[in-house]
């Protein structure tokens, strides 16, 4: 026979106090989480309101003990990794400290949907509650998490919205030439009272310091290792520099007064995660934007030399002697060496650096610093005792490269030719417009046309690159034109005559050497010192 089921409703009251007799009686230990974006004197306001208002809130309560007002300063509520002050309420609620949080606003605890529900579940499974007052949202509440997933989703949708709002600000600051920089962390400039960039003087000092001493011949690296032995912090405001921030340094046009905008962009709002700008997003040169701290004839030449030295096989950083000694056999730059590095035999040599790179070796020998050192001293000797007709061969290439007339004509010249081809690009495109031309014949006319117009372009923009290399070359002269007029016999190596005198040395086999000074003399005869 089936058993017949019993079943007894119990009532709500006796739950209730059943529950109540069950409980110990202990004070509920609330927590509070205030956070505002940024850090301007007004959010300031708010957010000393929002701590005073919670502290005041939980205290008031007989139930409530207060565990702490929880808070964030100016970060924005987009990732919660680098919001220390809510990383750490969360792991004390973990950890069983905390037994309700209270928030204005779900946008205010977070505006990234994952962070937010994943926050809130951890809370739930260790029975910690959150209460979002603007919403009035319980999470411990049966419809809290649906709620929450719609507001979270909302206040995600928000805070896209807001950053596409601050990057099309910023795209239209571009579009009017408006310049930025990152001021706490770029040496030579500060913010005006104006807004626009203004020169730091004593800044300023180490920034044509750094640009003279590459043009002096000192690699970056060298040049930083200057810095740190003159006590000259970096723009970081750090003892220690790196090679990475003096090159940053020699290729940053707003240095000469330009400014290149929208050189990154921000690829995920929730992420901040910036990307360099490859032409994804279309950039602004501003010309003369802020005032400069070299002249762009400076800056012209550093990046002439930067150039040259790239499109090197090899860019030595060991000192005075990189990007200096070359392969007479295939060209390649000459690269530092040391033997027996941990014995009393240790010795620097410089070899060529692809030597072993194509099956068969270079032919050309090593060298050691000193053989390299003892042949400049007797080279610089010989051109100093013959230093009247090196001076005047220098002037007389000082005139020759002061002379740019040939290449002025020869740039006027294009530039007419390309004005031309562009009236009649113009004019094609405007009788096809009105139907006069046939679509085929329009075509082939248009590409020969562009074809014509690219290569004006080219044209007009080697005549360029001529007068900029004439223009290094000339102040390259003009600085060994100096040293040379005022210096006398030397009897050892001197490091910064070597930068301002040398062009390159060439090694071409056992016991030949070819030093090139910056005269375009090449002199030999010094084959007893390379063995």
């Amino acid at each position: 026979m089936e058993a017949i089921k019993k079943v007894t409703k119990i009532d709500r009251a006796v739950v209730a106090k059943t529950s109540a007799h069950q409980a110990i009686a202990s004070l509920r230990r609330v927590a509070a989480y205030a956070r505002v974006s940024t850090d301007s004197d007004e959010q300031f306001t708010s957010f000393e309101a929002q701590v005073d208002y919670y502290t005041r809130q939980i205290t008031a309560n007989a139930d409530w003990t207060l565990v702490e007002v929880y808070t964030d300063e100016g970060i924005s509520g987009t990732n919660t990794k680098k919001r220390d002050g809510f990383n750490r309420m969360i792991a004390d609620a973990l950890v069983g400290k905390i037994d309700l949080i209270i928030t204005k606003s779900i946008s205010r605890f977070a505006r990234n949907t994952v962070d937010t529900l994943t926050a809130v579940r951890q809370l739930k499974e260790k029975g910690v509650e959150v209460y979002f007052e603007k919403e009035n949202i319980y999470t411990m509440d049966s419809k809290g998490e649906l709620l929450i997933t719609i507001m979270s989703s909302l206040a995600q949708e928000e805070s896209r919205s807001i950053s596409e709002n601050v990057a099309w600000g910023k795209r239209a600051k571009c579009e009017e030439g408006k310049v930025y920089l990152p001021y706490k962390q770029f040496l030579g400039y500060e913010k005006s009272p104006d807004g626009q960039p203004q020169i730091v003087e004593e800044q300023a000092k180490t920034v044509r310091l750094i640009y003279s001493l590459f043009l002096e011949g000192l690699m970056p690296s060298g040049i930083a290792k200057r810095m740190e032995a003159m006590g000259i912090l970096s723009p970081a405001g750090k003892q220690r520099w790196q090679t990475s921030t003096v090159e940053s340094i020699l290729r940053n046009e707003k240095y000469k007064g330009d400014a290149l905008l929208q050189k990154t962009f921000c690829v995920d709002f929730l992420t901040k995660k910036m990307k360099r700008n490859e032409g994804e997003l279309p950039q602004y040169y501003v010309e003369q934007s802020h005032p400069a701290i070299v002249s762009p004839e400076v800056f012209e030449e550093v990046q002439q030399v930067l150039k040259r030295r790239r499109e090197a096989r090899y860019v030595g950083r060991s000192g005075c002697f990189s990007s200096k000694i070359i392969c007479g056999e295939c060209g390649s730059y000459y690269g530092r060496k040391v033997w027996h590095s941990n014995d009393k035999y240790r010795t620097v040599i410089w070899r060529c650096q692809h030597k072993y790179d194509n099956g068969e070796p270079c032919k050309t020998p090593h060298v050691t610093e000193d053989q390299v050192k003892a042949a400049f001293v007797a080279e610089m000797n010989r051109v100093i005792a013959n230093k009247d007709q090196v001076l005047s061969d220098i002037r007389m290439l000082i005139t020759t490269l002061t002379d740019t007339r040939e290449l002025d004509e020869k740039e006027a010249s294009a530039g007419k030719e390309l004005e031309v081809v562009s009236a009649s690009m113009r004019k094609l495109v405007d009788d096809y417009a009105r139907t006069l031309i046939e679509q085929n014949v329009y075509d082939d006319q248009y590409a020969e046309l562009l074809t014509q117009s690219r290569l004006h372009d080219e044209q007009i923009a080697a005549i360029g690159e001529q007068r900029e290399q004439q223009k290094a070359r000339k102040r390259e002269l003009d600085a060994f034109y100096k040293v040379l007029k005022t210096t006398g016999p030397i009897l050892e190596f001197d490091e910064g005559l070597w930068n301002v005198a040398v062009e390159n040395l060439t090694i071409h086999g056992k016991g030949h050497g070819m030093l090139r000074f910056n005269t375009n003399n090449s002199l030999q005869g010094w084959s007893e010192v390379i063995e």
